[in-house]
C-alpha cells in the first residue's frame, strides 16, 4: 500500500505543479481510488471527487455511457473506461478524469469476462482519451484493485509530466 500513497501524492504534486484538477470514475475499485488521492496532500484543492458506477445502469445514468456501448461491449472493455472517463470530465469541471473497469473477483462478470481483466482510460479536455487494458489473473480481490490503482495512477502521473 505504501507504492499507492506515494503514486497518489505524486499525482497531487504534479497537479499542483501543473494547475490542473482532478475526478475518478471507477467500477471495480468502487471508490478506493479517489478516497486514496483524498488523503495526498493537495487533495483539498485539486480533487474534485469521484463516481463510483458499480453497475451498467449507473455507469449511463451517472456518466452517460451509452446504452448500446454496454449491451455490445460488455462493461469491461476500453471503450467504456473512455466513456467513463469523458462522462466524468462531463459531469464536472475537473481538467482530467481517470476511469477504471473490470472484474476484481472472486468470480467472473455477468459478460463473461475473466477476474483480472482491468481496463482504465484517462480523459483530459479537448483530447481523445487514452485508453489501457490490462490482465492480471485472479492473485485476489484486494490485490487486482491495488494494481489496477496503481496503473492509473501512472497513467495520470505520466500525461501530467509530459503536459
Amino acid at each position: 500500500m505504501t507504492d499507492l500513497v506515494a503514486l497518489a501524492r505524486r499525482a497531487l504534486q504534479l497537479a499542483g505543479e501543473k494547475n490542473l484538477s482532478l475526478i475518478t470514475a471507477e467500477s471495480c475499485t468502487a471508490g478506493k481510488l479517489s478516497a486514496l488521492l483524498s488523503e495526498a496532500p493537495g487533495a483539498a484543492d485539486r480533487l474534485h471527487g469521484g463516481f463510483v458506477t458499480y453497475i451498467k445502469e449507473n455507469k449511463t445514468r451517472a456518466l452517460g455511457v451509452p446504452e448500446q456501448l454496454l449491451a455490445e461491449q460488455g462493461a469491461v472493455c476500453p471503450a467504456v473506461a473512455a466513456a467513463m472517463a469523458e462522462g466524468a470530465l462531463a459531469h464536472s469541471s475537473a481538467d482530467l478524469a481517470v476511469s477504471i473497469t473490470g472484474v476484481a473477483g472472486p468470480d467472473p462478470d455477468e459478460d463473461g469476462n475473466p477476474v483480472g481483466r482491468v481496463c482504465i482510460a484517462l480523459a483530459r479536455r479537448g483530447m481523445t482519451a487514452q485508453q489501457r487494458e490490462y490482465n492480471y489473473g485472479d492473485p485476489g480481490r484486494e490485490a487486482v484493485q491495488a494494481r489496477a490503482m496503481a496503473d492509473a495512477l501512472n497513467l495520470l502521473i505520466a500525461t501530467m509530466e509530459t503536459a
